[in-house]
């Protein structure tokens, strides 16, 4: 009798993965089970056994590969999903910081300073070597219209952000937060938010208490370790930016079409292999980046309910030009999307003097 499943060890990183499979199974097959362990899509593994690179519709028997058989994995550069290998963190600061004079360790807040903040309602401390958001921060309460505390070393957001009524703006990216150190509550509370900017940290969950932050035009929670969108993002109605891309992204909740006002949407390097139908009841979608996904197909009515879609990314999916003009509306879009990079032609070359051969690099 044949055998049901044979134990195969994939070597990758330095980790052996053991995995039990079908010996009828193809080569194509085990690659879509490495993909979720590995976060490397499917055309960027190369599977070699015995120095052989394995034939993508030759199943294990046909490979001569058995039970106990040991194949290492290679991944191609950039055909990584999420934020790329398992074994590689994911940096907490998004661009260089400036060197911090090593005879003042902690910031120094001036009466001066302080006075300021409350007058203008902007509190800008990025990169200024925070550990902690500073008390005197929190006596400009309501009068605070923006707080930027952006690449620093903030261990907390404690529930007291809810001081911050009149807040406009909150930026928190690259600090290296995690799910423990933001109380969610306090944020929560912020009715007038209009931005909210958490994106390179090390969050791996987004909660539902985000839905209450109706006033949002902006989210920007890329760069993190999210595996999953809360319903409740079907509560900001208002959002026109959201940007989720370096993640680790499964699926969208089907309540994405209610954010009817989204204008731009980036859910590149993530772990989608589909999109909800609801997407399509996004009419003023104009930007679309699924760039780095497993996406295979679109919405097949994508093109003629979106009608403002100018700009779609789908750089190293498996989504072809070819099957794109099958969808009702291919034309019409095609014509927004050359019309948009003629201008951005026309205007590099009045305003550089250079012609960018780069222009035209998105669908």
């Amino acid at each position: 009798m044949a055998e049901s499943t044979i134990k195969l060890t994939i070597k990758f990183g330095g980790r052996s993965i053991p995995l039990s499979v079908s010996p009828d199974a193809t080569t194509k097959d085990l690659k879509s089970l490495l993909q979720p362990i590995t976060n490397v899509l499917p055309r960027g593994q190369k599977l070699i056994f015995k120095g052989k690179v394995l034939g993508e519709t030759s199943t294990l028997k046909q490979s001569l590969v058995g039970d106990g058989a040991k194949i290492m994995l290679m991944a191609s550069q950039g055909l990584h999903q999420g934020e790329g290998p398992v074994l590689k963190e994911a940096s907490t600061r998004p661009i260089s910081r400036t060197v911090v004079d090593k005879a003042k360790p902690g910031l120094v807040v001036d009466k001066n300073r302080a006075d300021r903040w409350k007058a203008t309602g902007v509190i800008a401390l990025a990169q200024a070597n925070l550990k902690e958001i500073p008390e005197e921060v929190w006596e400009c309460g309501s009068a605070a219209r923006v707080l930027d505390v952006s690449e620093n070393f903030i261990r907390e957001v404690p529930a007291r952000i809810s001081s911050f009524t009149s807040i406009h703006k909150l930026f928190l990216q690259g600090n290296g937060l995690s799910d423990e150190s933001v109380q969610w509550e306090g944020i929560a509370s912020l009715k007038r938010l209009m931005l909210l900017s958490i994106s390179h940290n090390n969050l791996t969950v987004l909660p539902s208490e985000v839905g209450s932050l109706t006033s949002l035009r902006q989210l920007d929670v890329a760069n993190n370790k999210l595996t999953s969108l809360p319903n409740e993002i079907g509560l900001l109605t208002q959002l026109e930016i959201f940007k989720a891309n370096n993640n680790r992204i499964t699926s969208l909740p089907e309540n994405i079409g209610d954010c009817s006002f989204l204008m731009e949407v980036d859910l590149s390097a993530n772990m989608i292999s589909e999109l909800p139908e609801t997407v399509t009841k996004l009419r003023k979608l104009k930007t679309l980046e699924l760039n780095n996904t497993g996406l295979t197909n679109l919405p097949s009515v994508l093109f003629k309910m979106c009608l403002q879609l100018s700009t779609l990314g789908l750089h190293n999916t498996e989504i072809t030009v070819e099957s794109l003009r099958q969808l009702e509306g291919w034309s019409e879009f095609d014509e927004r999307r050359r019309t948009k990079h003629q201008k951005q032609i026309d205007f590099r070359v009045v305003g550089s003097g250079q012609f960018d051969e780069g222009a035209d690099k998105s669908w």
